[in-house]
C-alpha cells in the first residue's frame, strides 16, 4: 500500500507539472521531465531535470513543495493528517500502514504521534521560513523572498534539495552567509535524525534518560558530521563553513554551495559514503540510516573483540544485525545495478560522475556534478527507479518475499571457508 501511494502522488504529480497552468509560457515540459521532478520530490531527493524556477509558475512550484512535503512527512501519515482534519475516525488499517511508514513497533498511540509530527513539522518550518525570510529579504522584494523562504524551509526540513533561486546556482550565490547556512543546516539536522528522536529529545531532555535508539542515531549522526566536516576541509579548498554544509547536506539533503562538480574524487568519494549512509530511521531522509551502520560496525567490531554487539550498556538482538546486513546487501547492490546500467547508457560520462548521480539518487540526496539534466531517457529513467528504490529502501520491495512464511523443510548443515 505504501509503495502504490507513492507510485500514484508520483504520477499525478507528473499530470499536475504537465498543466498549462504549472509551465511558464516561454518554456517546455516534457512528460519524461515532469515525471522526473514529481519523483524527485516526492522521494525528498533535489536531483532536477530541468531548472524549477524557470520551468515552472508559481502554481508548479506549489505544486512541487506540496509533493516535497507529502513525500517528506510520508504518504500515509499525510493521509491521516487529513482523515483528522475532517473530523473522521482513523482506523486500524490507516494506523498500521503510518505504523510502518513512520517505522515504529506498535500502533498504541499512532493518532498522538501523527499530530504530534504534523505540529513539529509546521513549528520547525515555520522558524526556517522567519530565518530564512532574513537573508532573502535582503535581495528581493517581499512577496518573492516570502515564497522563496517557505519553499526553502519546505525543501531543507524534508531533506529535498530543490531551489527556486533560477540558473541552476542552488545555494551557491550564499555561501559565505552564515544566517542561511546555519538555518539550512538545522532544519536538514532536525528533519534527518527522525521525529521519534526529536519527541524523545523533547521529553527526556537528558541524553542519559533517551532510548538506545535515540542514542545511536544522535552519537552516530555526530561523529559522521564531524568526520565528514574534516575530510572535506582536507580534500577541497572550501571554508570550514562550506565543509560543514555539505556533510550536513550530503546526508540526503542536497543543498550545496559551492559546485560539486569542481569538486576533487576523494572529495566526490566523501560525499558518495555520507550519502549511502544518509539519515535516521523514521526521518525525511534516505540512505541505509545511521542505525544500519552503527549495527554494521558493531556486529564487525564483535569479530575482532569477541564482544556482544552494543553500546550505552544494551545488547543489540541478532535478528537486527541480520536485517542490516540485508539492507546494506540490497542497497549496494540496488547502486551497483543502477551505475551499470548508466555506464552502458551514458559513456561519456566518468565513472565517479555516474556512481555520484546513482548513490545521489539512492540516497534521496539531490547533489550532483551537474550532468542530471543532460543525461538521455533511458538515463533519467534509471535515475528515477533509483529514487523510488531508495525512498521506499530495497527491503521494502522485497517485502513481498522476505514475508513469506518460512519453508517447512530445513536441510543439513554444512561449512564453507569465508574470507
Amino acid at each position: 500500500m505504501i509503495a502504490l501511494g507513492f507510485a500514484l502522488v508520483i504520477l499525478i504529480g507528473a499530470g499536475l507539472l504537465l498543466l498549462p497552468v504549472s509551465v511558464r509560457p516561454d518554456a517546455e515540459v516534457s512528460f519524461i521531465d515532469a515525471l522526473f521532478t514529481s519523483t524527485s520530490a516526492v522521494c525528498v531527493t533535489g536531483l532536477i531535470a530541468i531548472d524549477t524556477a524557470e520551468h515552472f509558475t508559481f502554481f508548479g512550484q506549489a505544486v512541487v513543495a506540496g509533493l516535497i512535503q507529502i513525500g517528506g512527512l510520508g504518504v500515509s501519515s499525510v493521509g491521516v493528517g487529513l482523515i483528522l482534519a475532517a473530523g473522521g475516525r482513523v482506523g486500524f488499517k490507516e494506523r498500521l500502514l503510518v505504523k510502518d511508514a513512520l517505522n515504529v513497533d506498535s500502533v498504541a498511540g499512532m493518532v498522538r504521534l501523527v499530530k504530534a509530527v504534523l505540529l513539529m513539522t509546521l513549528c520547525f518550518e515555520g522558524a526556517g521560513v522567519v530565518l530564512s525570510f532574513i537573508t532573502f529579504i535582503q535581495d528581493y522584494p517581499f512577496g518573492q523572498a516570502l515564497w522563496i523562504s517557505i519553499f526553502h524551509s519546505v525543501a531543507a526540513f524534508n531533506n529535498s534539495g530543490f531551489d527556486i533561486l533560477g540558473g541552476l546556482r542552488n545555494l551557491i550565490p550564499y555561501q559565505a552567509d552564515v544566517l542561511l547556512n546555519l538555518t539550512t543546516c538545522g532544519l536538514i539536522i532536525c528533519g534527518g535524525i527522525g521525529f521519534l528522536v526529536m519527541l524523545d529529545v523533547l521529553r527526556c531532555r537528558s541524553f542519559r534518560k533517551l532510548t538506545l535508539h535515540s542514542k545511536v542515531v544522535l552519537t552516530t549522526t555526530g561523529v559522521l558530521l564531524a568526520v565528514g566536516t574534516l575530510l572535506l576541509k582536507a580534500t577541497e579548498d572550501i571554508t570550514w563553513l562550506g565543509a560543514f554544509f555539505h556533510s550536513v547536506s550530503a546526508r540526503t539533503a542536497g543543498f550545496s554551495t559551492y559546485p560539486i562538480g569542481s569538486f576533487t574524487n576523494a572529495g566526490l568519494f566523501v560525499l558518495v559514503i555520507l550519502m549511502f549512509i544518509g539519515a535516521s530511521p523514521g526521518s525525511t531522509g534516505g540512505g541505509i540510516k545511521t542505525t544500519t551502520f552503527f549495527a554494521l560496525m558493531q556486529e564487525a567490531r564483535t569479530v575482532f573483540s569477541k564482544r556482544l554487539p552494543g553500546a550505552f550498556h544494551r545488547t543489540l538482538p541478532q535478528e537486527m544485525l541480520r536485517k542490516s546486513s540485508v539492507i546494506a546487501l540490497l542497497s549496494a547492490l540496488v547502486v551497483f545495478i543502477g551505475t551499470f546500467l548508466l555506464c552502458i547508457l551514458e559513456p561519456e560520462y566518468d565513472f565517479i560522475q555516474l556512481l555520484f548521480e546513482v548513490v545521489s539518487a539512492f540516497g534521496t540526496v539531490g547533489l550532483s556534478t551537474g550532468i542530471t539534466p543532460d543525461l538521455s531517457v533511458a538515463g533519467k529513467l534509471v535515475i528515477i527507479l533509483t529514487m523510488y528504490t531508495g525512498r521506499l529502501g530495497a527491503f521494502t520491495l522485497l517485502s513481498v518475499w522476505i514475508n513469506r512464511p518460512e519453508p517447512s523443510v530445513r536441510y543439513t548443515e554444512e561449512q564453507i571457508m569465508i574470507g
